[in-house]
């Protein structure tokens, strides 16, 4: 994910590797992606790093949809935030917040509150898509990649986290991980495939897998650079679908 504090992307990439099992969507297998996917709507997500966006380049580009960082933990806010929501808004791309997970920090239902109160509000206008969160290796301890808590813990504060979103906003985070995270520090819980989308990153098309009881993908990051400003996305449907999406 594009945050302000990049760590190294090997550890996705070897997770990428190590998994088995080879995903279709619509019969494509991911080996013939992103070609095959040339009329799923292109995205990005953005963070501070990228700064102020040249927002009707990235539509020239092809940028349909973009998810923008908002927060972390309950301390910090992207300075850039507002010219990069308004301003994706603006030139007619479709956009939504995104919260970069620190359960070592705080609860979930207070970095979840946090998010909302500042920019991770949801309305079904069809330009806005739902919060996300995004939750991965520890990006500031190698030694605590789960953020030193246990399976069930981290399920718990999930849990916590989308509760409060939902109370607040009406809908549940789109959940964005890794397949090796997800198995390694939640256990391949299945307890939110049922009513949470879910925004799978893995850079290696030729195989991978998905966390437990999700049966597709509704974002797939599978670069770190490329045409777009930040990570690149696509999304799993048509335009019209997106749009429907993000109504909600």
């Amino acid at each position: 994910m594009a945050r302000d504090h990049k760590p190294s992307r090997r550890r996705a990439r070897v997770a990428a590797v190590v998994c088995a099992a080879v995903l279709t969507v619509g019969g494509t297998a991911l080996a013939q992606l992103p070609a095959q996917a040339a009329a799923r709507p292109k995205g990005h997500d953005v963070s501070s790093h990228q700064k102020n966006v040249d927002w009707q380049k990235a539509k020239s580009r092809g940028a349909r949809f973009v998810y923008v960082k908002a927060t972390e933990s309950t301390t910090y806010k992207n300075p850039y935030f507002a010219q990069q929501y308004r301003g994706a808004r603006s030139a007619g791309i479709v956009r939504g917040a995104y919260h970069f997970a620190r359960p070592d920090k705080a609860s979930g239902a207070a970095q979840a509150a946090y998010f909302v109160r500042n920019g991770g509000g949801w309305r079904a206008d069809g330009w806005t898509l739902p919060p996300a969160l995004d939750i991965e290796y520890n990006p500031y301890s190698a030694r605590h990649k789960c953020y030193g808590m246990s399976r069930t813990a981290l399920v718990g504060w999930i849990r916590a986290f989308s509760d409060e979103v939902r109370r607040r906003t009406g809908r549940r985070p789109v959940l964005y991980t890794t397949y090796h995270w997800w198995k390694t520090c939640t256990g391949n819980s299945g307890a939110f495939a049922g009513d949470h989308a879910l925004w799978i990153a893995r850079y290696d098309a030729s195989a991978g897998a998905l966390p437990k009881g999700w049966g597709y993908w509704t974002f797939w990051q599978y670069d770190n650079g490329g045409g777009l400003p930040g990570d690149q996305n696509l999304f799993n449907g048509s335009t019209a679908q997106l749009k429907r999406f993000a109504r909600g």
